[in-house]
C-alpha cells in the first residue's frame, strides 16, 4: 500500500503547525518547522494567499489524514462509517481513528509514532485477546486486551519507548500494566479526552458539499 516516506516536519510546515509525527520526539527534538514555519517549496517563505471557505475545510481533512497517518480513500471510507453511526459525525470519526491498532499502540507508548507502531504491528509484534493481529487499521472494541508476544519482549525500539511513558499520564480509556507488557482498551473515547487539536465540523461541512 503506497505511504508518504518523505521528510514527515514538511508535512508540519504545510499545515502551519506541528502534528507530532514523530510522537513525543517532536517535544524534545528540534525539528525543520522551529527553522522554517512557512509553508514547503521555493514560494512558501513569501507566501502571502488568501485562504478561501473550502481551502479551510480542506486543510482540516488532511491534517487528520497526516496526524493518524491514512490515506484517501481510507479516510473516506471511515468518514462514511462514521455517518451511520449514532451521534456527531465529526466525533464519531475521532473515534474510530482512535480506535485503530496502530494508534492505541503508540498510544499506549509501546512505540514511539504512529509509523512505528505500524511497523511493528506488521513485523506481528503483537496480540489482541491472545491472538496474533497484524493488521495496523484493525479496530478495537471495548475491553480487548493487547500484549507483546513473548519472543518480542526484548526489543529495544520497545523497551526504549515504554521509558518515556508516565502512568499519570495514560488516557482515560486506557489501562497499561508496564510489568505485564500488557494494555486494554477500556473504552470508546469520548471526544473531549481525544488529545487532537482539529475542528473537526469543518471536516463534516466539506463532506456535505
Amino acid at each position: 500500500m503506497a505511504r508518504y516516506t518523505g521528510p514527515v516536519c514538511k508535512l508540519c510546515r504545510r499545515e502551519g503547525e506541528k502534528l507530532f509525527l514523530k510522537g513525543n520526539r517532536c517535544a524534545t527534538v528540534k525539528c525543520s518547522f522551529e527553522k522554517k514555519s512557512y509553508a514547503p517549496g521555493q514560494h512558501g517563505v513569501s507566501q502571502r494567499v488568501k485562504i478561501s471557505e473550502y481551502g479551510i475545510q480542506l486543510r482540516e481533512k488532511q491534517k487528520v489524514r497526516k496526524i493518524y497517518g491514512i490515506l484517501e480513500k481510507q479516510f473516506r471510507n471511515y468518514f462514511r462509517n462514521a455517518e451511520r453511526l449514532k451521534g456527531v459525525t465529526g466525533e464519531n470519526l475521532l473515534k474510530l481513528l482512535e480506535s485503530r491498532f496502530d494508534n492505541t499502540i503508540f498510544r499506549l507508548g509501546f512505540a514511539q509514532s504512529r509509523n512505528q507502531a505500524r511497523q511493528l504491528i506488521l513485523h506481528r509484534h503483537f496480540q489482541v485477546n491472545g491472538k496474533l493481529v497484524d493488521i495496523p487499521s484493525y479496530l478495537l472494541k471495548p475491553g480487548d486486551v493487547i500484549t507483546i508476544k513473548e519472543k518480542s519482549r526484548r526489543l529495544i525500539v520497545v523497551h526504549e519507548s515504554m521509558q518515556r511513558v508516565r502512568d499519570e499520564d495514560m488516557y482515560p480509556w486506557l489501562t497499561l500494566d508496564k510489568a505485564k507488557m500488557e494494555g486494554s482498551f477500556k473504552d470508546i473515547p469520548d471526544r473531549g479526552d481525544i488529545p487532537v487539536q482539529v475542528q473537526e465540523n469543518l471536516i463534516v461541512e466539506l463532506y456535505s458539499k
